[in-house]
């Protein structure tokens, strides 16, 4: 992935931590993201800066998603074949 690739997306998940905490009013924890200093406008750093700084803020997003909402996952089984499966969420 390339550089300018890795910066959109690390300015993509700032923007849907964003939008999350104003839809939700919850405030996601990012002590991990913030404690690496970097944010999408630091394009001076380097790729693996970047990289590192995007999984990290995916995995506390997903973390507080998880530890705050229990969604219920329900698989139906397809009636034309019975060795697929789809996922649904309530």
């Amino acid at each position: 992935m390339q550089k300018e690739e890795l910066l959109h997306l690390h300015m993509l998940l700032v923007q849907v931590k964003k939008y999350y905490e104003t839809v939700t009013g919850e405030e996601i924890q990012a002590d991990q993201y913030n404690a690496l200093h970097i944010s999408p406008v630091h394009i001076h750093k380097n790729k693996v800066t970047h990289k590192k700084a995007i999984l990290t803020l995916g995995n506390e997003i997903v973390q507080h998603i998880r530890a705050n909402h229990n969604p219920y996952i329900q698989y139906q089984t397809d009636f034309q074949s019975q060795s697929e499966r789809i996922a649904t969420e309530h």
